[in-house]
């Protein structure tokens, strides 16, 4: 990843053993503690998003589709479907 691309920053209390673990994962991929980090938080969010995502899309496509007047039930009927 270049630096250029990189916009935000973000700042982490860990433990040290949490952070000594960071740094053994790291090493042994060649990459920093940073990149380590964005990696986790790659593999633990996208798929979470792509999961609802896909809810939101079953529950649209399902027939008929009666929308709740409300966004905070809507959003209870799209998590529902996440196990399925």
């Amino acid at each position: 990843m270049l630096m250029s691309m990189l916009t935000r920053r973000l700042q982490v209390l860990v433990e040290p053993e949490q952070y000594e673990r960071l740094q053994v994962y790291a090493t042994g991929r060649g990459v920093s503690v940073g990149e380590a980090v964005r990696d986790a938080i790659d593999r633990v969010a996208r798929p979470a998003i792509e999961q609802r995502r896909a809810a939101a899309e079953r529950f649209l496509a399902a027939e008929p589709v009666d929308l709740p007047a409300d966004v905070a039930e809507l959003e209870r009927e799209i998590d529902s479907m996440l196990d399925e």
